[in-house]
Formats: structure tokens, sequence, C-alpha cells
């Protein structure tokens, strides 16, 4: 149970979802619903490596395409499917 644990502050973790952005150099990059773990009592938000690497892909393409805003949800993404 400990593992449910935040260890920040000792509250209880839950499956949840977070907002990510980036701001980068050429533009600015905003994923809604991102999958994450989230502290109920301090909002700490944790998300797993496969959700980063997902993410490092969305932001990549985002600069590859020179777009200078993107804002988009993590599941209608297609790299996120």
């Amino acid at each position: 149970m400990k593992e449910n644990l935040c260890p920040i502050c000792g509250g209880e973790k839950e499956a949840s979802t977070t907002s990510f952005t980036i701001d980068y150099k050429e533009g600015l990059a905003l994923v809604r619903d991102v999958p994450a773990t989230v502290c109920l009592q301090c909002g700490e938000e944790w998300i797993n490596d496969e959700v980063a690497s997902k993410l490092e892909e969305i932001v990549a393409l985002t600069k590859k395409q020179n777009q200078e805003i993107l804002i988009t949800r993590f599941s209608s993404y297609p790299l996120a499917l």
C-alpha cells in the first residue's frame, strides 16, 4: 500500500489526468487529458515512462512541422493511440 502514498506529503495517489505544457523556442504545445497519477492531498503529479515518450514524440513532431501553437488532447493525437 506504501506505493499508493505520495512521497512528498504522504497523501493518497490515484489515477487521473493532467495537462502538459512546453514552451520551446519556436512555439508552445499544450496537451490535455494526459494520463497521470495525482496526489489527492497536495496535487503532485506523475506520468509514466510510456506516456512521457509519447509526449516527447508529440513535441518533436510539432517542432518538425514548425507549428507555433499546438493544443490537443492526448487521446486524440495520432501518436498517442
